[in-house]
């Protein structure tokens, strides 16, 4: 079971930045003590982590542009989770 529902909001946690690095060919995640390397679905993710919108919508936003990717709710649930323990992002 995940530790939080799907109506709260995530958002970056303060000092993370997410950017687009050129170099690395990929999404990063940044912060005071380094670097986040990310993979094209948790880039993917992180785009829609605005502080405002909610896990549902989120996954309603991905869902619909990759409407055939299996277990894609599921996916965001995970990752959110991982983001949300190492402390990536706070959840409101």
């Amino acid at each position: 079971m995940n530790p939080f529902d799907s109506e709260q909001i995530p958002k970056l946690r303060r000092g993370f930045r997410l950017q687009w690095e050129p170099v690395q060919g990929c999404h990063v995640l940044l912060y005071p003590e380094g670097m986040i390397k990310l993979n094209d679905s948790a880039g993917e993710i992180l785009k829609q982590v605005n502080g405002a919108r909610s896990v549902a919508q989120i996954i309603d936003e991905l869902r619909g542009r990759f409407p055939d990717v299996p277990g894609l709710d599921e996916d965001i649930l995970a990752f959110m989770e991982v983001a949300n323990a190492q402390f990536w992002i706070e959840l409101q």
